[in-house]
């Protein structure tokens, strides 16, 4: 006997409703991973570019590392050579100084001995003195002796011999005691000056001296300030490459965490491709299960936004048969930005006749139920150029109340929004979260119906509501 394979038809119904609840389920869940996925990526990105930065930075810093390593290796070498200089100069300077004293202890001799140069030569002034009175009495003498000789006729003719002989000496006596006194007034004069010389040569030696024990005491204060800079800069030069060595290490940690985080992101944004073709296959089932009577909760919706399309599209026929706009203008797709939009608006070559005709056909349908949350129209690049009147307030300067405010004459280019306008089947029922600006999401589904006008297809009207 044959098994029954056959379903009653409140059975199959049944089974096609739980089959589409099931399927709005799976794709609330997989919309709702995929969301986290796309925060991880950006966070993932985000970080990326930070760590660049971080990289960046601490390659320079370790360029500046190696730099300061070698200036501070230089730095060493000439604290050792000005150590070993100051050394030097010191060394010389004592020298020096052991010469001046020396000299010092000279002149201070020398100034001495002058006065018992000068007390000799005065000894020698007044010897000389009593010569030359000596000499003079001689001649006097023997000028007397002369006379005496003459009166003494023949006999006294040796005598007065004697006599001129002592006479020449006394002369020459005389003659010698001047030159002697002479150069004796010569040396005194000579000695004085040596004298007073050594005075203040010795005054300066004194001070030479005094000066001398200053310069020792600041040489050996430079020494020491010397020797101080010197062992700190050997200790800096410790502490620079302890530094460059952390900072090499700190390097190629920051790019072992790039490298995990790129792989991580690479990771991440692999599973949510995947995570995307499983909305897709999601979206698939839960279309096939709605066409095959599963409609469920979702029925009403899609009678609603095929009716919405179909009223569109008249009015956009009935619009270039009676000339308001021409069927070129109407599919030109060429957007002109709004200057100072944030975020950026645009203008196209139908959007005055889309503010015209949507609102009467959007409007009223959010009063419909109460999960509908906007219906708009966009074409198949996602631009949506009238937006519900509570969306569509005028822009102010905060870009993120822009974002959830001022939503109209925008591109939303997204997988959502670009499926609903590209999607030429009866209907396409979708499950994502939308962005309601300030990093606010909210879970939706999107209900979108083909917009087409004499042949061609123009975009969707996409119908949204609460989950």
């Amino acid at each position: 006997m044959q098994e029954n394979t056959n379903f009653d038809a409140p059975d199959a119904s049944k089974e096609l409703a739980e089959l589409t609840e099931s399927a709005t389920g799976l794709g609330h869940e997989i919309v709702d991973i995929v969301g986290f996925l796309q925060d991880l990526d950006n966070r993932c990105k985000s970080q990326l570019t930070l760590l660049q930065g971080v990289q960046n930075n601490t390659a320079g810093l370790a360029r500046a590392s190696e730099s300061t390593v070698a200036a501070v290796d230089r730095m060493v070498l000439a604290a050792d050579d000005a150590i070993e200089q100051v050394r030097t100069s010191t060394s010389l300077i004592a020298e020096s100084g052991q010469s001046s004293q020396s000299l010092a202890e000279w002149v201070r001799s020398v100034h001495s001995e002058t006065e018992i140069v000068e007390k000799l030569l005065h000894a020698v002034r007044n010897s000389n003195a009593l010569i030359t009175d000596i000499a003079s009495q001689v001649h006097i003498l023997a000028i007397n002796a002369k006379i005496e000789a003459a009166r003494a006729g023949q006999a006294g003719k040796g005598f007065s011999i004697v006599a001129d002989s002592v006479k020449d000496l006394s002369g020459k006596t005389t003659d010698a005691a001047e030159t002697i006194t002479e150069t004796v007034a010569e040396l005194s004069e000579w000695m004085s000056r040596l004298h007073r010389g050594a005075q203040e040569t010795v005054t300066q030696a004194e001070t030479v001296l005094t000066r001398s024990g200053q310069t020792d005491r600041a040489l050996a204060e430079i020494e020491a300030g010397m020797s101080r800079l010197r062992d700190d800069a050997h200790a800096l030069s410790q502490d620079a490459a302890r530094s460059k060595e952390a900072m090499d290490h700190t390097g190629n940690a920051v790019d072992d965490i790039a490298e995990s985080i790129a792989a991580v992101a690479k990771g991440v944004d692999e599973a949510n491709k995947r995570c995307e073709n499983l909305i897709d296959t999601s979206e698939g089932i839960l279309q096939h299960a709605v066409a095959l009577g599963g409609s469920g909760e979702d029925g009403a919706m899609i009678t609603l936004v095929q009716d919405l399309a179909g009223q569109i599209s008249m009015a956009f026929d009935a619009a270039v048969r009676s000339g308001h706009i021409t069927i070129e203008q109407l599919f030109n797709q060429s957007y002109q930005p709004i200057a100072g939009s944030n975020p950026e608006q645009v203008l196209a070559p139908f959007t005055r006749l889309t503010d015209r005709l949507l609102p009467p056909i959007q409007e009223p349908v959010l009063d419909h139920d109460s999960r509908i949350v906007f219906c708009a129209a966009v074409d198949t690049n996602g631009y949506l150029p009238t937006h519900n009147k509570k969306f569509s307030h005028p822009q102010g300067p905060d870009p993120v109340w822009n974002a959830a405010n001022c939503r109209n004459r925008r591109i939303f280019d997204d997988r959502v929004g670009l499926k609903a306008g590209q999607n030429e089947k009866p209907f396409l029922l979708q499950v994502y979260r939308r962005d309601m600006g300030g990093g606010v999401f909210a879970m939706m589904k999107d209900l979108s119906a083909p917009i087409h006008v004499q042949g061609r297809h123009w975009g969707g009207l996409r119908l949204a509501y609460k989950i």
